[in-house]
């Protein structure tokens, strides 16, 4: 299998969660340690990885507040941030430009929220060409409810979030098959 040029993606994983009203602590753990992992290995093994902030006028994204940083427990030192203020990190930032100048073509998607930005951005690099591992393991996203009053978990966002990208959009992975380029799990 030939190696593409690959770049890790590590979407709003910022401080301005821990300041909203849905922020909550299940499962934040096992996604900061497989957070860290992907950032560690994409840094070993000489993947580029490019932070994305979002930022707009809400007050726990909004720049002057501080929220704007690297959350708590995870340690990254970027080759490239962009801020964005919409859920794809494609638009109104200078994302694609800098793939492409760098010659990159498979994008490993990673951060904060599964089905959120880190899905928006799978599914708008993937219709513009690029290659997407979408790790799961190392996305976070929180409960929801349903109009309905139904309320949904966190992982049955993410599962149904697989089930939407998977074969289409996205080749779901592990953090060792993103890693390794090999086969994905499903």
């Amino acid at each position: 299998m030939s190696r593409e040029k690959t770049a890790l993606l590590v979407i709003d994983v910022q401080e301005s969660f821990r300041h909203t009203p849905y922020f909550e602590e299940s499962g934040l753990n096992t996604y900061l340690s497989a957070q860290q992992k992907l950032i560690d290995g994409a840094d070993t093994a000489g993947i580029p990885v490019v932070q994305i902030f979002h930022v707009d006028g809400d007050h726990a994204f909004s720049e002057e507040n501080g929220f704007v940083r690297t959350l708590a427990g995870i340690q990254v030192n970027p080759a490239v941030t962009f801020r964005k203020n919409r859920h794809s990190a494609f638009v109104g930032t200078q994302l694609d430009a800098w793939l492409k100048e760098n010659g990159i073509t498979r994008l490993i998607v990673s951060g904060i929220r599964t089905e959120q930005c880190c899905e928006t951005t799978t599914r708008h690099g993937s219709d513009i060409g690029y290659s997407v591992d979408y790790v799961t393991e190392a996305t976070l996203t929180f409960p929801m409810t349903h109009a309905s009053g139904e309320v949904f978990s966190a992982e049955q966002i993410a599962r149904r979030t697989e089930l939407v990208l998977a074969g289409r959009f996205a080749r779901i992975a592990t953090v060792d098959d993103a890693l390794a380029g090999t086969k994905a799990t499903a």
